[in-house]
């Protein structure tokens, strides 16, 4: 935080600077009678940005609050500093085990911006006050005299017999050294994610750790083919039921996984294999408990939130950040700069968007046209603040990979500022597995319409580039169900031995591949899988809590099923590991978007060319059809390179994948296509 101004703007105000036609706008010509709009959210922008150029230096020192507020160590001084910003609160006090917890023998002194101080020097506290000390901050407010968890804490451990949260230093006299850093910067371009939790990546019952993550989980991510490893659940958070997202430690990575110091670890040996490695970063609300979180810190309803109703998420029970604040944009920057630049992740995936970009957080709304994202129930500040993240991510760290959770489809998500965008690098494809689950519900296997197939998972922006996926940890929650047990219900539970012969089993483990096989080569420029989805882990996920006597028997992942080896679901692990691989080896999520070559309605069969590739599809349930012909783009000699119908991977075999296929004399290729398979074709070189 930059000390060359003791004053700040209590709000953004927006300045009218000149800009040319924007390139958002160029893209498309649609958005015409809406430039108005992405001309004013461009000037917010500037205007913010100037703002804090004045004020700080650059935006890259704003958002360095981390290293003045909070407890950081002074080494010129010889001591601990620690400030905090309450500006309302009438007293503050620094307590903890320095001072047997005597809760107002260390009072802190205020500045004219509200900010509170206290020095701790060696000479006098040495001996007491260094790494693992534990602290709180006595705030004195109109809401009494409470003790308060600070905002910036970076380290929050629990007491095991009070379940309290309390920050502790972590100073260690050797601190860790990142040895590697992430070099393959192509990766990020084009990513295959994996979607991980730490504390339920183990098969025991549970909550599992970095380390055993590290060296148990990470290899698996690795031989599968995925590029990218995105963790969820990072930041601190008190009820582990909300799967990481009621965070109530910005700044501290969850101590019920390990030190910071192991999750710096494991992201280096992440490094150290060819990943980069993403955190699920919540921006988007924050938990409303007032013992771990920030909720009426000072004495007020309005210090970091909105005031009243404006400030509270009645669905997700959490509450609602005010970006159009200075303080607010302050730590949250910092926020992205600090995880960037202190635990060397190389980027994010923004939770809740859509919740952030409009007043009604997209519930219950449909968008139906453009009109839609331009309304009087858009919130500008909030788009003002995501612009700025993306901007300091990217100045922080170049090669940086944002992506947004958004469901409702704002134009300009995923492009530069500069053009009119908001600056992510990727939006989710939230509508794919809205449109499986909703196939799959809905319609038996001969009503499926590879149109509409076609449709959903081609109806993007494609000026902007998408992560595609079948099923997230959204699609596994507690009362819904993953692909695997859609297409298979209970017979997982009694019918998966290869031992046995069951239908439903064979109709679930074809479909599987094929629908995750068309989403990764049609839906976007990135791929998402989350963590056991690619075996078909069979259940649900249920966090432990008193409706489930506390259990986690679903809050683990069951490796054992892919691994002993008498089971199918070793099958879904080895095609995904297969598709994987050949994504990444032949470009496909970097080549141009998919060009269709055949679509026959009536046997249910589509056919498209994708990075030089050919897609075969027949999802048709019982019709085999010998010698097909359809015309690719280039004549040729061509070979299988990937077969659903494989028998490695579950299937019948019923085609030879040796079987070389020449174009004949009009260019038409010529094969054997059978029921529920994918084909995946190339040219013999």
């Amino acid at each position: 935080m930059s000390t060359k101004s003791t004053t700040a703007p209590t709000s953004v105000s927006l300045v009218e600077t000149p800009v040319s036609h924007l390139p958002i706008v160029q893209q498309d010509n649609l958005l015409e009678p809406f430039e108005p709009f992405l001309k004013a959210r461009y000037h917010r922008y500037k205007a913010a940005l100037h703002q804090i150029e004045q004020h700080s230096g650059s935006l890259y020192a704003f958002a360095g609050a981390y290293k003045y507020l909070g407890m950081n160590r002074d080494e010129e001084r010889k001591g601990w500093i620690y400030r905090e910003w309450a500006p309302e609160a009438y007293q503050l006090y620094l307590t903890g085990d320095f001072n047997g917890w005597q809760r107002t023998a260390h009072p802190l002194h205020r500045n004219e911006r509200g900010i509170w101080e206290i020095f701790l020097d060696d000479a006098t506290y040495g001996a007491n006050f260094g790494h693992g000390s534990q602290y709180k901050v006595v705030v004195h407010a109109r809401n009494g005299l409470n003790d308060r968890i600070p905002a910036y804490a970076n380290y929050v451990v629990q007491n095991p017999e009070t379940h309290d949260f309390c920050p502790q230093i972590w100073y260690p006299s050797q601190p860790y050294r990142f040895k590697h850093s992430f070099k393959k910067h192509k990766n990020l371009a084009n990513p295959l994610i994996y979607e991980a939790h730490i504390g339920m990546s183990s098969e025991q019952e549970g909550v599992s750790s970095y380390t055993a993550f590290r060296e148990n989980i990470l290899p698996r991510v690795v031989a599968d083919g995925y590029t990218v490893l995105q963790l969820m659940a990072i930041q601190e958070h008190p009820y582990y039921g909300s799967y990481g997202y009621h965070v109530s430690s910005l700044f501290a990575p969850s101590s019920r996984f390990g030190t910071p110091d192991e999750l710096k670890q494991l992201i280096d040996e992440a490094h150290r294999c060819g990943l980069a490695v993403i955190m699920d970063i919540v921006h988007s609300h924050a938990v409303k408990n007032l013992n771990e979180g920030l909720g009426e810190f000072d004495g007020t309803d309005y210090q970091y939130f909105h005031a009243g109703v404006r400030g509270y998420h009645a669905l997700w029970d959490s509450r609602l950040w005010n970006y159009g604040k200075w303080e607010v944009l302050e730590i949250l920057l910092s926020n992205v700069r600090y995880w960037l630049e202190e635990f060397n992740f190389d980027g994010f995936r923004f939770d809740g968007v859509t919740s952030m970009l409009y007043s009604h957080h997209g519930l219950d709304k449909s968008f139906l046209g453009y009109a839609d994202y331009f309304g009087d129930d858009v919130e500008a500040d909030a788009i003002m603040y995501l612009q700025l993240a993306n901007t300091i991510a990217l100045q922080t760290k170049p090669q940086v990979l944002t992506i947004a959770e958004d469901v409702s489809g704002m134009p300009g998500l995923g492009l530069p500022v500069e053009d009119g965008g908001i600056g992510f690098s990727f939006r989710l494809g939230m509508g794919i597995p809205d449109f499986w689950i909703k196939l799959l519900k809905e319609k038996t296997d001969d009503q499926w319409n590879i149109w509409e197939m076609w449709g959903a998972l081609t109806n993007r922006r494609f000026t902007e580039k998408t992560v595609a996926y079948v099923e997230s940890h959204d699609q596994a929650l507690v009362g819904d169900k993953t692909l695997s047990f859609r297409l298979m219900d209970k017979e997982m539970y009694t019918s998966m031995a290869k031992s046995m012969d069951n239908l439903l089993i064979d109709r679930g483990i074809a479909l599987h591949k094929m629908i995750r096989l068309l989403t990764i080569s049609l839906g976007g420029e990135g791929y998402l899988n989350f963590m056991g989805n690619e075996f078909g882990h069979p259940e649900w996920i249920d966090f432990p809590r008193q409706e489930n006597g506390w259990s986690y028997q679903y809050a683990r992942r069951q490796w054992s099923l892919a691994d002993n080896g008498f089971l199918k679901y070793h099958y879904l692990g080895d095609f995904d590991k297969a598709m994987t691989h050949l994504t990444h080896s032949h470009k496909i999520l970097a080549a141009k978007p998919a060009k269709s070559l055949h679509m026959d309605e009536a046997s249910q069969i589509m056919i498209f060319e994708r990075g030089g590739l050919i897609f075969i599809f027949n999802f048709h349930h019982s019709n085999s059809i010998f010698g097909y012909m359809f015309k690719p783009s280039r004549k040729g000699k061509y070979k299988i390179l990937l077969n659903t119908d494989d028998a490695a991977f579950g299937g019948f075999e019923r085609i030879d994948t040796q079987t070389r296929y020449a174009t004949n004399e009009n260019g038409l290729l010529q094969l054997y296509l059978t029921s529920r398979t994918a084909l995946v074709l190339g040219i013999e070189k």
